[in-house]
């Protein structure tokens, strides 16, 4: 407000937010960490903004009490912007508080325009912290985490209907050390989608649904060479979603996604709970690829301690390819038994090995 926000939800405040940014970025205090406050009770309207970096403060702390809103336009994405809020190149960034960013996306969701947009952006931010944020109704995805390292994101609410398109809940790609925890997600498409390039990730915690569950990838779009290793999905809640927990690659392509475990998830009439699916095609996207030669290498993945129920009774589905396949798939005390409409559950597999102890249902393609 000291730099000349109205708060009041109707007029622009993007001015104000830059020139707010711009003191305390230049900010010199000594190891101390800066403060901006954006105090509750208002309702700040901004147009795309890039927080950038790197800042002479040793630490940021952004405290959000009130409601930061966008336009009620896709205009702008059309001027070559992907994203509305971005911070770029500021390590030691927290962002935390009570308050709300909403992206007012059902415009966009109405809308044919098929651009990927983000609602909140990360851009090689260091040691980020995001903590006790309400994300609502991205345009598309709600928070992307992007080239970053030792990130903590803890306590967020993140909502968008189910039926609103590509509206993640957390994306993060080519980042190492980041952790998802005690966080409830509810949107149109993955909870926490977990890209390629991305290592050491860890997700606690996270009540999952509606959505499309936790994902790793998609990998391999367009034949890239993509990698995902190191990922602890644990003591995690999926409730009426889409997916379970997921590995998706595309054909066509190479790379690896390895030492993956998935453990103690709960599922509450939940489809398709654990599938790997090396056939990925993306919806709008269909092509013969589905018969190229070459995959993303699947090793080293454990299922251990998920029970619940499924919405559909192909309940397990390991489809793994022709050629290249999935080694070392462990599942160990699963119990996945049949919801309200589902009268059995079963498994398919092709290509998958490795071992299967104490499964309902069973696992016959597991030694």
């Amino acid at each position: 407000m000291d730099y000349g926000a109205t708060g009041n939800g109707q007029i622009d405040d993007s001015q104000a937010f830059n020139k707010a940014w711009k003191d305390i970025c230049n900010a010199n205090a000594g190891g101390e960490t800066v403060t901006l406050e954006i105090p509750r009770g208002k309702t700040f309207l901004l147009n795309p903004l890039v927080f950038q970096g790197p800042c002479k403060a040793k630490a940021i702390r952004i405290q959000l009490g009130g409601t930061l809103i966008a336009p009620l336009s896709t205009s702008w994405a059309n001027e070559g912007v992907d994203t509305w809020i971005q911070f770029s190149n500021v390590d030691n960034l927290y962002l935390d508080g009570d308050g709300k960013i909403d992206g007012r996306g059902s415009i966009w969701w109405q809308s044919c325009m098929k651009k990927s947009v983000y609602a909140l952006h990360f851009n090689n931010c260091n040691g980020l912290q995001l903590k006790g944020l309400t994300h609502l109704n991205s345009p598309r995805a709600h928070i992307s985490i992007k080239n970053c390292k030792d990130v903590i994101v803890s306590d967020l609410k993140i909502s968008a209907p189910d039926e609103s398109p590509n509206t993640d809940g957390i994306d993060i790609s080519d980042s190492t050390n980041v952790q998802i925890l005690q966080s409830i997600i509810a949107t149109g498409d993955d909870c926490v989608a977990i890209n390629a390039g991305s290592s050491f990730i860890n997700i606690t915690g996270v009540v999952c649904g509606p959505g499309h569950g936790i994902s790793i990838g998609s990998l391999g779009d367009g034949g890239a060479y993509d990698t995902v290793e190191q990922v602890q999905v644990k003591n995690c809640t999926l409730r009426d979603t889409q997916n379970g927990v997921r590995i998706k690659t595309f054909q066509g392509c190479s790379g690896y996604a390895r030492k993956i475990s998935f453990e103690k998830i709960v599922l509450s009439n939940a489809r398709n709970p654990i599938i790997i699916n090396q056939f990925y095609q993306d919806n709008g996207k269909f092509s013969k690829g589905i018969m190229k030669a070459g995959a993303i290498e699947i090793s080293d993945v454990t299922y251990s301690d998920i029970r619940g129920t499924s919405a559909n009774d192909q309940a397990i589905d390991l489809r793994c390819d022709n050629v290249v396949g999935c080694r070392n798939i462990v599942m160990r005390n699963i119990d996945i038994t049949p919801g309200v409409d589902c009268p059995k559950t079963y498994t398919v597999c092709n290509n998958a090995h490795g071992t299967a102890t104490e499964t309902q249902p069973r696992v016959p393609c597991l030694s």
